[in-house]
């Protein structure tokens, strides 16, 4: 395998890890507290695991690529890291996902995102869909989540920005392993207590409608451009259960055209044998247990919540089980280009 230039990239194709980065806003110490987690002092809000974004990229921090960013990986490595799937995101030189995890410790803002025709014609960046999977949730903790019955477009405008934003969203009572699936134009907010991995297209393209008051700008127009209406209830992702036998399950948490994510129960020792063909890359997390990863180019061990990028011709790959494990699988789908 080769780069651009013809030199050989053999040895930079390894599992990758990386150093996150760390956003303070509005935020607490429960990534600490709650996960075990390594985090700054002070207070921090989200961790960018694998991030590839002007905003904000994280660092591999083991191996030949040791203290390169993403995006310096991916115009490394090419297709060998992203797979022929994602041709549009080798075109454009951005990575199509970006991973985090988010501590709201009070409500966060109420919020919506745009597609990718909006975004890219308003902010110069793809739209934003995302999901959630759901760490930890203290008693009675919930979430906003689309649109009480009866709310129109004509009614939301004379509230829009203002207490009454609030007053006709629909909450979503939540716990561990809930799976909330926020496709663009859905209205949402995290609500004190809630700790949650998040998988999302990689954009920044946010447009708040209600922030608690707090002084901060709101995006009023561009929120009433892109807000779905028709999300009328919805509640959390049923996962469809693809293998359960012997221990060892998997379910199918969401499928959208920009990511598949499915979730492992692997119990203490117990194998899950993958192949990366060339055809994606794959990102793996353990949210619960201790599991290792072996493969012909590396091994590593990872705990909760600890995240690794799989190059797509990393080739065979083998996950062992060293405690009960709950491990979560990201992939770009079959369908896109």
């Amino acid at each position: 395998m080769k780069h651009a230039n013809g030199a050989s990239t053999e040895r930079f194709i390894y599992p990758l890890t990386f150093d996150p980065v760390f956003r303070t806003t509005r935020g607490g110490r429960n990534l600490a507290i709650k996960l075990g987690r390594t985090i700054p002092d002070g207070i921090v809000a989200e961790s960018w695991d694998i991030a590839a974004h002007t905003h904000g990229s994280s660092v591999v921090n083991t191996g030949p690529l040791a203290g390169k960013t993403l995006p310096e990986v991916q115009a490394l490595l090419g297709e060998a890291l992203l797979g022929d799937r994602n041709d549009q995101a080798l075109a454009a030189g951005k990575f199509p996902l970006l991973i985090k995890i988010l501590d709201a410790n009070r409500w966060l803002s109420v919020q919506v995102h745009p597609d990718d025709a909006y975004g890219l014609a308003h902010e110069d960046e793809p739209g934003k869909t995302e999901m959630w999977v759901v760490l930890h949730a203290d008693p009675g903790a919930e979430l906003i989540y689309g649109f009480a019955p009866g709310m129109t477009r004509a009614h939301y405008a004379e509230v829009i920005g203002t207490d009454a934003s609030v007053d006709s969203l629909h909450r979503v009572p939540v716990k561990p392993g809930d799976v909330i699936f926020v496709p663009s134009g859905t209205v949402h907010a995290l609500g004190p207590g809630i700790i949650v991995a998040e998988i999302q297209q990689n954009s920044d393209s946010t447009y708040r409608i209600w922030d608690w008051g707090r002084p901060r700008p709101l995006h009023l127009e561009k929120s009433l451009d892109v807000l779905n209406f028709s999300q009328v209830q919805p509640g959390p992702a049923t996962p469809t259960v693809l293998l359960d036998e012997e221990g060892l399950r998997i379910e199918q948490l969401v499928r959208c055209p920009y990511f598949e994510t499915e979730r492992i129960t692997l119990p203490a020792g117990h194998h899950y044998y993958g192949l990366c063909d060339g055809s994606t890359f794959e990102i793996w997390a353990v949210v619960q247990g201790k599991a290792a990863l072996d493969s012909n180019a590396a091994s590593l061990t990872l705990q909760a919540v600890q995240w690794v990028l799989l190059p797509a011709e990393l080739g065979e790959y083998q996950i062992s089980a060293e405690e009960d494990a709950v491990l979560l699988r990201v992939v770009t789908p079959e369908n896109e280009g």
